[in-house]
């Protein structure tokens, strides 16, 4: 059947209501919501348009299309990872999400993509719900999105950051904090989670070790206006890293993590392992070393000479790394790869959230959500006695 809903344009300067008609599969979720607990109904799922406040991060080669429609489903907020795609890439995916699910989703930007332009004006004719960047967004990128409809949302991982970015208009901050996995900061969620929302009058999602109900409660009651988890979606039968590097996850206890440094000159938790642990002894002390390093992976990892060096030279362009951490910066995210998509632990790395020990099972999207919420209602519960 065919169902619509209003959306603004603006057209010679003046906005206007159209309606965009799509093929629905089920109920949408406005259609739903009053079974849904009002304790879980918050600005973030109003903003979003979803049935419940959990968000699942865009994690470069996890977080395909059959993860965010698995999420989206599920009704939480699913995130499409762009940033290791070519613009080619990313609409075959957004087209791939949008005919596995009718309900909204998002896309994950690099705000230094070669492309970035085109890449925002994809967004907005392909009606994307909410665009996230883990860099903050340039104040007139944010504008450009909101004047199309779209929702803007940000990773930060400083008080300060959050600010920023509040000034410029975005509608919603994801604050990360050192429990989180990948690129992280330095402060504990419980730490930088009340000083953000003292700091922004905005939607705030916490992000950094959640990976059940409680956490949602105790975010909820914190303040915050939802969870958002990469770790524990990468551990559900939806997402799509090969079963081997699944059990390596499952495998690792709470200790086995390390924040590193050593992989692309920014501070990034990871599994430890033997990698991890050559490279952390190696270091990026000089640039031959570090060359050396760069050009060993990439034979192992099949990238091709004039990708590695593309991408260091778009890195030097953007960020302020030294020549020896961007010759190991440029080939981190095949490194990630050979792990998350050929399933290759020799010379993969494995991005992880610290959450990672404690996870013991891979349910689908959707009964992960739902084990979620019926947990975080009982704690609820039990708190008001």
């Amino acid at each position: 059947m065919t169902t619509s809903f209003p959306a603004m344009f603006v057209a010679n300067g003046k906005p206007e209501t159209r309606f965009r008609f799509i093929r629905t599969l089920g109920p949408r979720v406005t259609d739903m919501a009053d079974v849904v607990d009002p304790r879980l109904q918050t600005r973030a799922t109003e903003c979003f348009g979803v049935r419940y406040p959990i968000v699942q991060t865009g994690m470069g080669w996890v977080a395909g299309p059959s993860l965010v429609a698995g999420t989206a489903n599920g009704g939480g907020l699913g995130i499409l990872a762009s940033a290791t795609m070519t613009f080619d890439e990313m609409v075959a995916a957004i087209d791939e999400v949008h005919a596995l699910t009718d309900q909204p989703f998002g896309v994950n930007l690099r705000t230094d993509a070669l492309d970035i332009e085109a890449r925002v004006d994809h967004l907005i004719r392909a009606e994307v719900r909410v665009a996230s960047f883990a860099q903050a967004p340039r104040p007139d990128m944010v504008a450009k999105l909101k004047e199309a409809g779209l929702v803007v949302m940000p990773t930060v991982g400083a008080r300060r950051h959050a600010e920023k970015v509040a000034e410029w208009g975005v509608d919603v901050v994801l604050c990360q904090g050192a429990e989180g996995g990948g690129h992280t900061g330095t402060v504990p969620t419980s730490l930088l989670l009340p000083q953000v929302l003292d700091a922004v009058d905005i939607p705030v999602i916490a992000a950094g070790g959640f990976h059940d109900g409680r956490g949602l409660a105790a975010a909820l009651a914190w303040g915050a206006d939802g969870i958002a988890m990469g770790t524990r979606f990468l551990l559900t039968s939806d997402s799509p890293v090969p079963d081997s590097i699944k059990q390596a996850y499952l495998a690792t206890p709470v200790t086995g993590t390390v924040v590193s440094q050593a992989i692309d000159g920014a501070p990034q938790r990871v599994i430890r392992t033997e990698l991890v642990d050559r490279l952390e002894r190696r270091g990026l002390l000089s640039l031959p070393t570090a060359a050396l390093n760069a050009l060993r992976f990439r034979k192992l990892t099949g990238t091709s000479f004039s990708a590695l060096l593309r991408e260091g030279l778009a890195m030097k362009k953007n960020q302020d790394l030294s020549w020896s951490q961007l010759a190991m910066a440029a080939n981190a995210p095949m490194l990630t790869k050979a792990s998350m998509v050929d399933g290759n632990l020799e010379v993969g790395i494995l991005p992880t959230g610290q959450c990672v020990g404690v996870v013991d099972d891979l349910p689908s999207c959707a009964d992960l959500i739902q084990r979620i919420v019926d947990e975080a209602v009982a704690r609820l519960d039990a708190v008001r006695g």
